[in-house]
């Protein structure tokens, strides 16, 4: 297979993640390399006659500071390369370099392709160097990058340093990883959603286009149709006139992470094809800026995470709607057998425990702030630890919805529905998957097994699915 071309543009999250997991070949375009000959010339022309940020001059508070050390650049890389102890994970590590092989093939850095190419024969080679956390606020990932540098050995010169660490590489990359597994589990989420409300016996009224016209919100819309699809035709008579929130909110919940996770597809896409140097070559001169500020990203993940905690509170509310025989007229707790018997009374508590993690990782990562370098830095974005609280909240939150299938499934075992009561609804095949795992026995017993297969079906599931909710309409 020929090597794929990265050429700094047109490269989606969804392409860069399935680049990483394939370990594909990839190979600088033609252009590319073009872009990065002529933009080098220019920075070294521009250098002789004024200061160059890094370049020329000291970074940080030492920005007004010239040198024309020629071991300037081997002195900030090593310097610069002061980190945590804590490594990243080598398919985090492939992505970022990855992705900053396509963001010099854009060709705003200044360097040489033979630093491009550098870059490309690690990854192709699978000799990936040990990057670790630490260091990065937002404000390009320096700390990881600069050991990047190092690894890259003599292809680095004293003026090509600073260039490399122009960049958020390694955050891109955490949160393409988290854009997937967003997509992945907004994706199931209608599906156990619809799994509950069979069990609920809900009314469908909640999902009529007519309802979702008259307030046209996106991802409102979208998650509408896609439980119409799924209960369309549904012969189950509803319940009740009106269903309790989980139910009856459900598309107004899960609508904003659709769209939240839009926008943040859409940040992430614009970055990991970005020129986003400072100081930035465009035509013939050089241009000192904020790109390398990732408050763009950091906000679509906080904005990102505060949707989903939404979804994951609305999730455990049809937990205890399901153990609850006001509302399923089933026994408490689904319990089956003695008198008193507890059922999946536990399964509330891991999935508030569950919560409480989402709960806690949504907290807003950029309401942080930093004063560094002597003040000549003031303010910084937090993406990287928005990227790893956003990591952390999803999987919590598989285990919240994990708790939510488990629940219903046996809900509806508990009713003597099957498959076949539902059709022709689509829902029923995916009952039917459910059924075939999840262990039958409706006896007291630890169901953390249960609750593991169910994880594991989301995972099936997810990957199932044709479209991702940010690359659709």
């Amino acid at each position: 297979m020929e090597p794929v071309e990265l050429t700094g543009a047109g490269l989606s999250p969804l392409e860069a993640v399935a680049l990483g997991q394939r370990r594909t070949a990839v190979r600088l375009s033609d252009d590319a390399r073009k872009r990065m000959e002529e933009s080098a010339a220019v920075v070294a022309e521009v250098a002789g006659r004024r200061p160059v940020y890094g370049r020329t001059t000291g970074v940080g508070a030492n920005r007004d500071v010239l040198t024309s050390d020629p071991e300037h650049g081997a002195r900030l890389l090593g310097s610069h390369s002061t980190t945590g102890t804590t490594s990243y994970p080598k398919d985090v590590v492939r992505l970022g370099l990855l992705i900053r092989v396509n963001q010099l093939a854009a060709g705003g850095s200044g360097l040489h392709p033979a630093v491009a190419d550098a870059i490309v024969g690690l990854l192709n080679d699978d000799d990936l160097p040990d990057l670790h956390r630490g260091g990065a606020i937002g404000t390009g990932d320096l700390g990881p990058l600069a050991e990047l540098g190092l690894a890259l050995g003599d292809v680095i010169d004293g003026t090509s340093a600073l260039p490399l660490l122009s960049s958020n590489a390694l955050t891109l990359a955490e949160c393409c990883l988290a854009y997937v597994e967003a997509g992945t589990l907004i994706n199931v989420v209608p599906l156990v959603g619809a799994l509950s409300h069979v069990a609920l016996r809900g009314n469908a009224e909640v999902y009529d286009v007519r309802v979702h016209e008259a307030r046209p919100q996106p991802g409102q819309v979208r998650v509408a149709r896609r439980m119409r699809g799924l209960l369309d035709g549904l012969p189950l008579l509803p319940a009740r006139v009106q269903d309790p929130f989980g139910l009856r909110a459900f598309a107004q919940v899960l609508g904003p992470a659709v769209d939240h996770a839009d926008a943040l597809g859409n940040s992430v896409r614009i970055d990991i094809n970005a020129a986003a140097e400072n100081p930035l070559v465009a035509g013939d001169t050089v241009l000192h800026n904020g790109n390398w500020h990732a408050m763009p990203i950091a906000l679509a993940l906080d904005s990102l995470r505060l949707s989903l905690h939404s979804v994951a509170t609305l999730s455990t509310t049809r937990v205890a709607n399901l153990v609850d025989p006001d509302y399923t007229g089933l026994s408490r707790f689904l319990a089956s057998g003695a008198e008193a018997s507890s059922g999946v009374m536990m399964i509330e508590y891991v999935a508030h425990d569950a919560l409480a993690a989402v709960r806690s990782a949504a907290q807003p990562a950029t309401l942080g702030t930093a004063t560094l370098s002597r003040g000549a830095e003031l303010h910084a974005s937090f993406a990287p630890q928005a990227a790893v609280l956003t990591a952390q909240l999803l999987d919590a939150l598989r285990e919240v919805l994990a708790s939510e299938l488990v629940t219903a499934v046996r809900a509806i075992r508990l009713a003597g529905l099957t498959p076949d009561d539902l059709s022709p609804a689509a829902v029923g095949p995916w009952l039917a998957d459910a059924l075939a795992v999840l262990p039958d026995s409706l006896a007291d017993r630890s169901l953390r097994e249960d609750l593991e297969i169910a994880r594991g079906v989301l995972t099936q599931w997810g990957d199932r699915q044709v479209e991702h909710p940010a690359e659709s309409g």
